[in-house]
């Protein structure tokens, strides 16, 4: 492709930075979005909206230049720019794995378990396009636009998991094996990148196949063999399904005129710093290789997927656009994801494709909620029969501290679950025991805070601790009745409902103000109202 930048006008458009699909942005890489309900955008987001469309107005109405492999300054700008984006063509992964591969996205795709999931977008509440289900380590969970996605766990050493099926059971092993292949791939990567550090050899990026010839790798701050490893320790693959020819509106590449975009530019997000990404990608077929002479065919090839690269917020160094085949898989090592942006550009066939990456759980496991859970409720002094509690400590800190695991497991854990239905039974009940238990310790943590409520209208007791008392959780209670008002909403909205009878949101935890079970109302208003009276009678 010429690299003169000239192009048709095009309409300001602010669609890059953060992943999405079809109109909107996501955060998964492979994922994203379309449909309602506004909230005010967040400081961060409207910077970068800010700084996004300051690059666009500067751009005018020129495109940037992009190269692809027609291109002979490919190569070189592969090498100078982008020396940590590895392909390796499907001629790498042994023939049985692919069909194997293949066989598993059928299977879960014919049994609906990928699904669309309802996200939040910029204050809107909007269902993405492209289909989707995590597979990964038991008890994992990847967050990304306030929705958390739970894993259906691969059957690793010592796992539990019964699946719905049997079919489904294969499809998780299959992937793990894929996964385990991907490590090895990532961590020879990683290696041959230090290697050529060390020799200080000059080649271009690691491709394997004949189109793509080793040439050289560029500066490298290579990590020792166990940090290797642990850059490589794939925990999750985030499978997605798209068909290009189903959706009514694609938005067209914004900076470069690449086209209609499946993903728009971002970075992937909740990884461990400086991990590696791979993904196996899978068209259900190529179209015809498009004809070197064909003078229609300027830049990449509309039929075929590709996947592009550019250097974040840089207007001067060309984008690449590395067309995916078959069972082509590319890695991303390093801090590639952090310094550059990518995105997914559609073509013509369906698409599957297996993201497998380093997720950061250290707040996203049920280890750990379960650990948070506990940790809070050996505050409870005493237990009666009929639910109430006394309580060991009323320190501010401790206080404060318990109301806030209290608004965790309810608004990241408890409402997350149920937001998406019952979906997660189509493939494996791992996940209904767990909640359940959660569930429980979340209704103990609505008796601390009775008891906490108690402390702080006691008439007897000092003024000054009952308005420690209130300051110490009036902004958890405060949150946490916006919370519930927004969750509610959510599960009410027209797009909520048009959803399958399985997937339909449920608004859980939920009960009447009637309810004698439950020692305080869903709506905290009253609560929330007497706790600020009792501090501004204080400062009066």
């Amino acid at each position: 492709m010429a690299l003169d930048g000239s192009r048709m006008p095009r309409e300001l458009h602010v669609g890059g930075g953060v992943p999405s699909e079809g109109n909107y942005k996501s955060s998964l890489g492979e994922g994203g979005c379309s449909g309602s309900m506004k909230r005010t955008p967040t400081t961060e987001e409207r910077e970068r909206e800010a700084k996004k469309r300051r690059l666009l107005e500067e751009l005018e109405d020129t495109w940037l230049p992009y190269l692809t492999p027609k291109d002979d300054e490919f190569y070189q700008q592969w090498q100078l720019k982008y020396p940590k984006l590895i392909l390796r063509e499907a001629g790498r992964v042994p023939e049985a794995l692919h069909e194997e591969v293949r066989a598993a996205f059928r299977s879960l795709h014919a049994r609906g378990c990928l699904f669309r999931d309802l996200v939040r977008v910029q204050g809107k509440d909007v269902l993405t396009p492209v289909s989707r289900l995590l597979i990964g380590n038991p008890g994992c969970t990847y967050k990304y636009l306030n929705t958390r996605l739970f894993t259906v766990p691969w059957p690793v050493t010592g796992s539990d998991a019964k699946y719905r099926e049997a079919e489904i059971a294969a499809a998780c092993q299959t992937f793990l094996k894929l996964n385990g292949h991907l490590q090895a791939e990532t961590v020879q990567a990683w290696e041959q990148l230090a290697a050529r550090e060390r020799a200080d050899v000059d080649a271009v990026p690691v491709c394997i196949g004949p189109d793509f010839p080793r040439v050289g790798l560029g500066a490298f701050d290579a990590p020792d063999e166990a940090d290797i490893r642990n850059r490589s320790a794939y925990n999750v693959t985030l499978l997605n399904f798209m068909d290009p020819q189903k959706m009514p509106y694609l938005k067209e590449e914004p900076y470069f005129g690449m086209g209609k975009m499946a993903v728009s530019w971002h970075h992937d997000e909740n990884l461990v710093e400086r991990s590696a990404v791979a993904v196996y990608s899978h068209s259900f077929a190529d179209p015809e290789e498009e004809s070197e002479d064909d003078p229609q065919l300027e830049g990449r090839d509309p039929d075929i997927w590709h996947v592009g690269f550019k250097i974040s917020w840089d207007i001067e160094t060309p984008g690449l656009a590395i067309p995916l085949h078959q069972g082509d898989c590319y890695f991303m090592l390093d801090d590639l994801n952090a310094t550059h942006q990518h995105c997914v550009l559609a073509g013509l066939p369906p698409r599957f494709s297996s993201t497998h990456r380093v997720a950061e759980c250290s707040t996203g496991t049920l280890d750990y909620i379960l650990q948070r859970c506990h940790a809070a409720l050996q505050n409870i002094l005493h237990e009666a029969d009929n639910g109430d509690v006394s309580l060991k400590s009323l320190e501010p800190a401790v206080l404060k501290q318990g109301e806030e695991v209290h608004n965790e497991v309810e608004f990241e854990w408890l409402r997350q679950f149920w937001f998406q239905g019952n979906r997660y039974k189509k493939c494996t009940d791992w996940w209904l025991g767990p909640m359940a238990q959660l569930e429980e310790l979340w209704r103990k943590m609505e008796f601390m805070t009775n008891a906490v409520l108690r402390e702080a209208r006691r008439e007897g007791a000092p003024t000054e601790q009952r308005q420690e008392i209130a300051a110490a959780v009036l902004a958890s209670l405060a949150t946490r009745q916006n919370l519930r008002q927004e969750w509610r909403t959510r599960c009410q909205s027209r797009i909520a409902h048009t959803l399958p009878a399985d997937q339909k949101p449920e608004c859980r935890p939920h009960w009447e103000k009637e309810d004698a079970s439950m020692p305080l109302p869903f709506d905290l208003t009253d609560v929330v109202s007497d706790l600020r009276s009792l501090l501004v009678d204080a400062r009066a």
